[in-house]
């Protein structure tokens, strides 16, 4: 793709923004970048590129490009974006732009739940197998830095969201990772199927050379690729796991509780994803099995901080939501004590009583919405209601038999008592090493 003499125009002024515009102008490109912020969001921006803080849409419908890169973070489909194409030969996001500049390997994950994981656990294993495989896209770096270093890797990691798979055009992963798929981003989406279509790109470029690492039992079109199952559920897919130990081709591949810090139905499958996208890039066994060993995954996620007297404590207080909390619940293969409150958002919580009513031996509510919480919770099982994270941490102690797990996830946000869910997942992280 030649951009000499054209003119490339950028959306977003952020750090995707900024690896955009440099390597635009490594092309040869005349570069502008627009961003509705003022001034002091273009710090960093490289020489030559020129700015335009607090553009409007009646700026963008004058501006004529050749070529207009989205940031991952403006709405492709909003009215912002429909400005600035009026007049431009073709848009794309800052992913699409720097893979027609990429000559690696791209391993590509999407999926409604799991996508950091997962693709953290591909970059240690591409990484291991002397590939570099930096973790980029949606999770680690943009892509289009990874694009600009001196010497590229031979592979990368790359988590795909919805938003960046909307405008992708060429983009072609030799390894696609599809995780799952549930209803999400309806603010952004007029339908799920719309944005179950945007994720299904990862797909379009991939031919019969290509693999295709999906959970079985998803519902997908015919797809080009060789496809690669995993499960939980049914032993008859490529890649089988009871949540405790990673099987393929007749053995076992990985014991997750020995060999890593990954715990829960869910991670099993990220692992399993992992492992089976790496298999067909070529590397051996041994060489992932190194790889994998002692890993944790990233911080509020299903991390086990200890094991206190035969219980395991798991913070997941990246949950924000109710189907994070479902899907946190769901993978637990120990009986839970479930730790859920925070904000009041107005959400409906009654569709995961039928699962507490399977999974929860209790239940301890916190925060803003403990009250109403433990009202509902309590119809399937004991459930208390306390003021504070830190007492709730004393009494789900208290309730924990030996075997199970203490899983905070709160399934809403933590506005109410913490700056964010990284405080609230640090606060609990140290409550729960306080314990003796």
């Amino acid at each position: 793709m030649t951009l000499t003499g054209k003119h490339v125009a950028i959306l977003g002024a952020g750090r995707s923004g900024r690896a955009a515009a440099a390597l635009a102008l490594r092309e040869g490109a005349e570069v502008s970048v627009w961003d509705s912020a003022g001034a002091q969001a273009f710090v960093g921006m490289p020489a030559g590129v020129a700015i335009h803080p607090l553009a409007s849409e009646a700026q963008g419908a004058e501006l004529v490009s050749d070529l207009l890169v989205v940031s991952p973070g403006i709405d492709t489909y909003g009215s912002y974006v429909a400005a600035f194409s009026r007049q431009t030969g073709e848009v794309i996001g800052e992913v699409e732009f720097a893979a027609r500049y990429y000559n690696g390997k791209i391993v590509g994950i999407t999926g409604t739940n799991g996508k950091t994981t997962t693709t953290e656990l591909i970059e240690r294993i591409l990484s291991h197998a002397s590939l570099g495989g930096a973790a980029c896209g949606n999770y680690g770096v943009p892509f289009t830095e990874v694009v600009l270093q001196n010497t590229p890797p031979d592979a990368v990691s790359l988590e795909l969201s919805s938003f960046q798979l909307e405008t992708v055009s060429t983009l072609h992963p030799v390894v696609a990772v599809w995780l799952n798929f549930a209803p999400d981003h309806m603010d952004r989406y007029p339908t799920v199927e719309a944005y179950r279509a945007a994720k299904l790109r990862i797909f379009e470029n991939q031919t019969s050379e290509d693999t295709a690492v999906i959970r079985l039992g998803e519902e997908l079109p015919d797809l080009k690729a060789k496809v690669v199952t995993f499960s939980t559920t049914d032993a008859s897919a490529d890649w089988y796991s009871e949540g405790h130990t990673i099987r393929h081709g007749g053995e076992t591949w990985l014991d997750l509780d020995r060999d890593t810090s990954l715990r829960g139905l869910h991670n099993a499958e990220n692992a399993m994803a992992a492992l089976a996208a790496c298999q067909a890039l070529g590397i051996s066994q041994l060489l992932m099995r190194e790889a994998l060993q002692g890993y944790a995954p990233p911080p509020h996620r299903c991390e086990l901080i200890r094991t206190l007297d035969g219980v395991e404590y798991l913070n997941d207080s990246k949950a924000t939501n109710l189907h994070a909390l479902e899907s946190a619940l769901r993978s637990q293969t120990r009986p839970v004590i479930l730790i859920a409150g925070g904000k009041e958002k107005g959400l409906d919580y009654s569709p995961v009583v039928p699962l507490l009513a399977e999974k929860a031996l209790g239940v301890v509510t916190f925060g803003q919405i403990a009250r109403p919480l433990a009202d509902l919770f309590s119809t399937a099982v004991n459930c208390e209601s306390v003021s504070s994270l830190a007492d709730a941490v004393t009494v789900a102690r208290s309730l924990a038999p030996r075997g199970s797990t203490v899983l905070l996830s709160p399934g809403t946000s933590s506005f109410d008592q913490f700056s964010g869910y990284e405080q609230r997942g640090n606060a609990f992280r140290d409550l729960v090493h306080q314990l003796r």
